[in-house]
């Protein structure tokens, strides 16, 4: 495998078609903030805004702007979402409402914890560029709420009758495994340290289950499985990109057995999740093989597939488990084939199981600037790594596994 012509080929993909597709199709130069609901060719079809696609851009632009290169372009782009955000977005107390219209009236509550958690890696981001303090009190202060939340995600808004059955789900600690970090340079070292540690037992050691080799979705309030539609609910994508959040803390704390764990969740979850027939990998599993509860549970979707992408390379990287490596090539060869758009800029996002496109939007409530180029910039600065190190190191029988203290 050429290293360096994979890393190529990802940073050309990032640079030359999809971050040209945001930055030409996206900005609402009349009201402020971003559109999302483009169609294939970059139309805007639908005008009202969901404040964690806004704040995905605001971090998108600003994170380039960090670790790429400080171009003006991205960060007046990052800095145009941020204005409606503080302006619009939440109720005055830093609640951030679901979505607005386009001119920034609320439409739906302050209900979902992802508004918050996406709003904190923005004015995050955005602060590391800028210097500004505002920014970062803003995201000390939703990061803040977020903890006090952590137990009852919903608080008013929860649909749940009171006593019944009380469920907690993966995706908030996944989501703060990756947040620690990316507002680490806001937290005291204790802080930040307390959280990372708390997000890798709660993936790794909760929802994670050795006794099924898979991660679950949901558990009982006292981390128990439940014989439920919810409780049986697998979403390998979700398991696989909090994979490479842990390895990525593995290598923050120096701690190589734990990316070696991640490294083997991940080759188990792709395996698990991976459709024999069509390729692929499944949205949503029953873990008891019953009938699923989410009608769109056989669908392949873009995020699923290059955050396994992301996972895969870091596991080959950190580990040299040439396991990954081939599982990469299956899943580049299929996320390039599928959901890659041969006309027209950005990727598809929903393709039915046998792969055909479903939905040819570029954007929508639930896709935009986030996922497809966070992907691309990882793949190819991992792959850069990768290609840096194989220089170095030249494999033999013997030393084929490279060894963890090399690359940590």
């Amino acid at each position: 495998m050429n290293f360096n012509s994979l890393a190529a080929l990802y940073k050309t993909e990032l640079f030359e078609n999809v971050i040209p597709f945001w930055l030409n199709h996206s900005l609402d130069r009349e009201c402020g903030g971003y559109f999302t609901c483009l169609g294939r060719t970059g139309n805007v079809y639908d005008t009202d805004k969901f404040i964690w696609l806004q704040a995905r851009e605001v971090w998108l632009f600003s994170m380039l702007y960090n670790n790429v290169e400080p171009r003006k372009e991205w960060l007046d782009a990052a800095i145009h979402g941020a204005a409606f955000l503080e302006k619009h977005g939440h109720d005055g107390a830093l609640n951030w409402y679901f979505a607005l219209d386009r001119r920034g009236a609320p439409l739906v509550e302050p209900y979902n914890i992802f508004s918050y958690t996406f709003a904190t890696m923005a004015f995050g981001q955005l602060n590391k560029a800028t210097g500004n303090p505002r920014y970062a009190d803003i995201a000390r202060r939703t990061f803040e709420i977020i903890l006090s939340k952590a137990s009852n995600p919903k608080g008013k808004w929860s649909k749940a009758s009171p006593g019944s059955r009380t469920l907690k789900g993966f995706a908030l600690p996944m989501i703060l495994c990756n947040l620690a970090m990316e507002i680490e340079h806001l937290l005291s070292e204790e802080i930040l340290h307390a959280r990372m540690e708390e997000c890798v037992h709660q993936v790794m050691e909760v929802f994670y289950r050795p006794e099924l080799g898979i991660v679950v979705e949901n558990l009982t309030a006292d981390n128990q499985l439940s014989d439920t539609f919810e409780g049986r609910s697998v979403n390998p994508g979700h398991a696989i990109e909090a994979m490479w959040f842990v390895m990525d803390i593995g290598r923050r704390l120096k701690r190589p057995e734990l990316i070696e764990q991640a490294k083997n969740i991940t080759l188990r979850m792709v395996e698990y999740g991976w459709d024999t027939t069509y390729g692929g990998i499944f949205y949503f599993m029953d873990r008891k093989g019953c009938p699923p509860l989410q009608l769109e549970w056989d669908q392949k979707l873009w995020w699923v597939h290059i955050e396994t992408l992301i996972s895969l390379l870091k596991g080959y990287e950190l580990t040299g488990d040439r396991r990954c490596l081939e599982w990469f090539e299956r899943v580049h060869a299929y996320t390039w084939d599928h959901f890659k758009d041969p006309e027209y800029p950005e990727w598809f996002g929903y393709l039915n199981r046998r792969g055909e496109v479903l939905i040819d939007l570029k954007g929508g409530k639930w896709k935009g600037c986030f996922h497809v180029p966070r992907g691309l910039y990882q793949c190819w600065q991992t792959l850069e790594r990768i290609d840096r190190k194989a220089t170095l190191i030249t494999p033999t029988p013997k030393t084929e596994t490279l060894c963890n203290e090399n690359l940590l």
